[in-house]
């Protein structure tokens, strides 16, 4: 058929053909696709690294919280014992008023009850003080936890738009992708300066 002035192309020849015609052409379609893969790739591993954190942050917070309130507990333990000590102390002084011939044997323990009050007191005073440090470190620590879970969610975001650029093709929603993206990572940024 040669002779007849008809030329033929085999099938996959004719698609390469046409695929390199001007408007044919799937390379932006490709390439959009394998930014989208590779931005997805990279949010991933940014998302497991913010997740971790976060985690071990959270963790952190809560140990200080559980000491803060363990503190507590045994601050008023020691002020509880402070004022049955402080009872007895009453008790003995009222004994001296009520039975004056006796106030030597009571005298004594009027001494050792106010030497315990004294040291009680300085115990459950420095027992609030530590309870408050722990408080205070836990505050501490949550402020940079809420920025990477904020940045999580912000990173969650871009993936999805991620997904949908590629289902859709639509550039723009790649932009809005990466914007989120740019806000995750800065916030994450943010919470690893504040720890």
């Amino acid at each position: 058929m040669s002779g007849h002035g008809l030329h033929t192309h085999p099938p996959h020849e004719e698609a390469a053909h046409h695929a390199t015609e001007p408007g044919n052409r799937t390379e932006n379609k490709h390439s959009l696709g394998q930014w989208v893969a590779i931005f997805t790739a990279i949010l991933a591993a940014f998302g497991a690294i913010v997740s971790y954190q976060g985690t071990y942050l959270m963790n952190e917070v809560l140990l200080y919280k559980n000491e803060a309130v363990l503190k507590k507990a045994n601050a008023t333990d020691q002020w509880n014992y402070y004022q049955a000590v402080s009872t007895k102390l009453h008790l003995m002084e009222l004994a001296v008023t009520l039975a004056p011939a006796k106030a030597g044997h009571f005298e004594s323990k009027i001494v050792k009850y106010k030497a315990q009050k004294g040291s009680i007191q300085r115990a459950a005073e420095a027992l609030e003080k530590k309870s408050e440090q722990a408080n205070a470190e836990s505050a501490r620590l949550n402020r940079p936890h809420n920025d990477m879970e904020i940045a999580m969610i912000f990173l969650q975001i871009a993936i999805s738009l991620a997904s949908i650029t590629a289902l859709t093709r639509r550039t723009w929603l790649f932009g809005i992708g990466m914007l989120s993206a740019a806000g995750g990572v800065a916030l994450w940024g943010i919470a690893m300066l504040l720890m």
